[in-house]
């Protein structure tokens, strides 16, 4: 008689011990690619992926092929072996003079581990670039600056998840912009500053979800507005008058329009999710996207996916990547993967190709299994080729054998791993340390802790040099700055650490008109991070009460919905009327968020 399929599971998380469901949608996904379902819940998942890339820590190393120095985003002691990013795609060397035979009496992630070892990487990893030592994962780049995650751009510096940008710097998810400073997630503008959530925005400061507006400072939620000043009009003579009273090229008078902006960010209504021209999605900063799941920050044209993060354009059915994208389908727990990839599972840094399991940095290439380092090759298992039926048994033998004899990652007396043909590889076998990854920057740990679950955590350079001048001691104008503050070693406001301003960055200051940074560009990085929300989902009501912002029932979460002490009222009449909203949605604001979350139609109402 035929075996019914389940319609569902739930599982207990082997890591975190916490249960998670897998649908029936899931299930139909797994069969597709042949692996059995995971054993790791959705957050633990993640985890794993992104301990496995390190995007914007940066090491002085050696080619091992040429002596000649280079930086690279291999720590020199890695244990890996790292070429010169030209001379490793050269054909100056053959990866498969690093091949082995698969020994089945050892489990497969220990082999592999020591296969990605030997196997020559590249410094970093950058296609198409000019005067960009200091990148990594960035293509069509000419004079970066510790770009990271980033792809075409020119004259960039301290950005991560850049996108065909000019002439800007300290930039989080920016696409299509210019002449932009310490912004995050915004869109086709240009000379804005300190803003979030913007689109199509020219000559604003200290800006959130602005649409079309241009001469704009400490705004939010305005919408193809022009000449007004913490969401008040003016007229263009009363704004510029306005405007200089702030001395915004000053660091007092920018921290105190700071906090005015602060204060008005809090009474502003939120929109549950950034997503845009959706269909049936859950996730945030969405756009043209339909059926998908748990995403976040994905391009245009993504369909069927879950799971996923940073997602360039066209993914189809793809489930658990990072990184992915530019035309692929059916990828499975993998990041930096895809470009017309089908069927790339348990990858990283896997361009073209079809049915690639468990290989990094292959580049078109067709049925590997185990791989490193190999282009244009196929029927390939741990560097070695094989003919087409004599790779298919072999390849069944060795998922066979990594069921039958796993690889077990003692973690401590308490806690044990188990990895079986379907796990993505464990963290302790990641080249780089814990913080040094991705992993550290959305799912940060402690020292101790990254200790106590078997990871690796790496002691932060510290450069060898003493502060000429504390941050606090910086000229308060951009004015009083001159060429000699190159040259003068800063200690940073925020972790004590030592910073540069270069060239570049003060031309770009005093061309704008804004202070000098206080803080490092890793203590900014970090200040935009926390600007934007987990890459976690809760259910949550609209807050709209009727009238206006529905109170909370517990009393911290009614914090200043006005700095007046007015609570939020509606302006507008809204499809409930005068009762409270009844929608429901996921949304990645934390239950204890003081923002005042709206569904789509009460905020539209108010806003649009």
């Amino acid at each position: 008689m035929p075996t019914t399929m389940p319609d569902s599971e739930t599982k207990i998380c082997q890591n975190c011990r916490a249960s998670f469901a897998i649908d029936a949608s899931d299930l139909d996904f797994y069969r597709k690619i042949s692996v059995p379902p995971p054993t790791f819940c959705p957050d633990c998942r993640m985890q794993r992926r992104f301990a496995w890339r390190n995007e914007r820590t940066l090491y002085r190393n050696t080619c091992a092929a040429t002596g000649k120095p280079v930086i690279s985003c291999f720590a020199p002691d890695s244990g890996l072996t790292v070429y010169d990013r030209d001379y490793w795609w050269s054909d100056n060397w053959d990866p498969f003079s690093f091949g082995t035979d698969y020994d089945f009496q050892r489990p497969f992630f220990a082999q592999f581990s020591e296969l990605l070892r030997r196997v020559p990487m590249p410094a970093v990893f950058s296609t198409n670039t000019v005067n960009c030592n200091y990148c990594n994962y960035v293509g069509e780049m000419k004079d970066a600056y510790l770009v990271g995650a980033s792809w075409a751009g020119e004259n960039l510096a301290y950005a991560s998840r850049e996108d065909y940008c000019k002439d800007s710097m300290d930039l989080f998810g920016v696409m299509l912009s210019e002449r932009c400073y310490d912004c995050v997630s915004v869109l086709k503008s240009s000379q804005t500053y300190f803003s979030q959530n913007c689109e199509s925005c020219s000559a604003c400061a200290l800006c959130l979800e602005c649409r079309g507006c241009n001469d704009c400072v400490g705004c939010v939620n305005l919408r193809n507005k022009s000449y007004h000043i913490f969401n008040q009009p003016y007229d263009r003579e009363s704004y510029r008058q306005a405007l200089a009273e702030l001395r915004l090229d000053t660091q007092s008078g920018l921290a105190a329009a700071r906090q005015r902006f602060e204060e008005l960010k809090l009474r502003s209504l939120r929109k549950f999710a950034n997503i845009t021209s959706c269909q049936n999605v859950t996730g945030d900063y969405i756009a043209n996207a339909a059926n998908c799941r748990f995403i976040f920050d994905s391009a245009d044209d993504v369909r069927d996916c879950r799971y996923c993060q940073n997602i360039a354009s066209k993914a189809y059915g793809c489930y658990d990547g990072y990184g992915i994208g530019a035309q692929c389908e059916l990828t499975y727990e993998s990041f930096n993967t895809g470009v017309q990839g089908v069927r790339q599972c348990f990858c990283g840094t896997v361009y073209g190709g079809t049915d690639i399991y468990y290989s990094i940095n292959c580049h078109n290439c067709m049925n590997l299994f185990g791989c490193v380092g190999l282009r244009n090759k196929e029927y390939c298992i741990f560097n070695r080729q094989y003919g087409k039926e004599e790779y298919r048994e072999l390849r069944a033998r060795i998922i066979r054998q990594m069921s039958d004899r796993p690889y077990v990652s003692k973690v401590n007396s308490q806690k044990s791993v188990v990895y079986k043909y379907g796990e993505f590889y464990p963290i302790e076998l990641s080249p780089f340390a814990y913080n040094a990854t991705v992993a550290q920057d959305f799912m940060p740990l402690s020292p101790d802790k990254i200790r106590s679950e078997g990871y690796t955590y790496r002691e932060p350079e510290v450069p060898p040099y003493q502060a000429t001048i504390a941050a606090q001691d910086l000229p308060d104008s951009i004015q009083d700055a001159t060429e000699a503050i190159t040259k003068e070693i800063i200690s940073c406001q925020g972790c004590g650490k030592v910073y540069r301003i270069i060239s570049k960055e003060l031309s770009f200051l005093e061309q704008a008109g804004l202070p000098l940074p206080r803080r490092c560009p890793e203590c900014r990085h970090q200040d935009r991070l926390a600007l934007r929300n987990p890459m976690k989902l809760w259910h949550r009501h609209c807050a709209c009460g009727g009238r206006g912002r529905q109170l909370n029932t517990t009393p911290s979460q009614d914090v200043v919905a006005s700095c007046e002490g007015v609570v939020c009222q509606n302006t507008a009449k809204h499809f409930h009327g005068e009762a409270p909203c009844p929608n429901e949605f996921e949304t990645a604001y934390p239950p204890d968020s003081p923002a005042i979350i709206y569904c789509e139609q009460c905020y539209n109402a108010e806003v649009v």
